[in-house]
């Protein structure tokens, strides 16, 4: 299997990036839940019931095309501003208060920033939900980069979003490794020219994930880090005795 196959996994061990691009909801964010949610209560507003492709469906998209989409979808007499003004309402408290780090998420990224490795983020999450949660986490001053899907046409549906990505980076894609938890963001970025890990985070479509993807996380203290890192973390663990 060539190293640009399905499902095609890098050597163990080996850290080859220069930087790593992280989504948000779902990678960094455990965020399921809520948007799951935030799907159910608006729909329910108009007499309707959640199908249970909707939230795949708009998983990838920024908030105004996931609004197009579903105005469309439905046959809804909203319009796109009235759609993502009433999400975003439903969503800032959330983002500002209560939204929760995946597990070791906030220490991998510190881990791999402390070895040099730059950090970007790819989201389609608008920034005035990822703003207060990024300070909330004390996340913002980590990452170098952000790029949001609404740069580019139809989201993540589009590898350029990853290739704005290495652009601003100032990188080649190859040099580049993403995590993302949605299949057409995998795919995407795979086109893109990117290594991407699937991370895990209770998808009803994981194993088309996982094949799609370069390789798995599904705990980010087994995520991939440079050599310096895992001595570091081996003789931390020496000294606790473990």
């Amino acid at each position: 299997m060539t190293a640009g196959a399905v499902g095609a996994r890098p050597r163990p061990g080996r850290f080859g990036w220069a930087a790593c691009v992280f989504d948000l909801d779902g990678t960094l964010w455990d965020s399921l839940g809520l948007w799951r949610q935030i799907d159910q209560v608006f729909l329910a507003r108009r007499g309707l019931d959640l199908p249970p492709d909707y939230p795949t469906a708009v998983a990838a998209l920024p908030l105004d095309q996931a609004a197009r989409y579903t105005i469309d979808r439905f046959g809804l007499l909203d319009t796109v501003a009235g759609l993502v003004e009433e999400w975003q309402a439903m969503a800032l408290e959330a983002y500002s208060q209560t939204i929760e780090l995946r597990p070791y998420a906030k220490e991998y990224l510190t881990e791999l920033k402390a070895a040099g490795i730059r950090l970007a983020i790819a989201t389609s999450l608008s920034e005035p939900l990822r703003r207060p949660a990024l300070a909330r986490h004390g996340l913002t001053d980590l990452f170098e980069v952000v790029c949001a899907a609404d740069e580019v046409d139809r989201g993540k549906h589009n590898p350029q979003i990853y290739r704005l990505a290495a652009r601003r980076l100032g990188l080649p894609p190859s040099r580049c490794l993403v995590f993302e938890d949605v299949l057409a963001a995998i795919r995407s970025a795979r086109a893109a020219g990117l290594t991407v890990y699937a991370v895990r985070d209770g998808q009803a479509d994981w194993p088309a994930i996982a094949r799609a993807a370069h390789g798995v996380v599904t705990d980010f203290r087994l995520a991939p880090t440079p050599v310096g890192v895992r001595r570091r973390r081996r003789a931390g663990l020496a000294s606790l005795g473990v």
